[in-house]
C-alpha cells in the first residue's frame, strides 16, 4: 500500500515548526522584532514579546496536533466508499 502525505499535513507541520522556532528565538532574543522591523509598540518593556511567545507556542501546539490528526487520518479509497460489501 502506497502512503502519500497530504499537502495539508505538510503545511500544518511546517507552521508548527516555524512557530516553535520563532517562540524559542523570542525567548532567547527578545529584541529580534525591533531589530528586523524597527518598530517597538511596547517601548522596550518586553510585554509584547511575552505575549508573542505565548501565542507562538499556542500556534505550535495547535498546528502540531492538527498535523498529527491529519497524518493519522486514513486516506480516501479511490473509486468507492470504505464500506465492505
Amino acid at each position: 500500500m502506497k502512503s502519500t502525505v497530504r499537502a495539508r499535513c505538510v503545511f500544518e507541520a511546517a507552521l508548527a515548526s516555524l512557530s516553535g522556532f520563532l517562540g524559542v528565538l523570542t525567548l532567547f532574543r527578545r529584541d529580534w522584532i525591533e531589530a528586523t522591523t524597527g518598530f517597538s509598540p511596547d517601548l522596550h518593556s518586553g510585554s509584547l514579546e511575552w505575549a508573542i511567545v505565548a501565542a507562538l507556542f499556542a500556534i505550535c501546539g495547535i498546528a502540531g496536533l492538527a498535523a498529527r490528526a491529519e497524518w493519522r487520518r486514513p486516506a480516501a479509497v479511490p473509486g468507492g466508499s470504505m464500506q465492505p460489501t
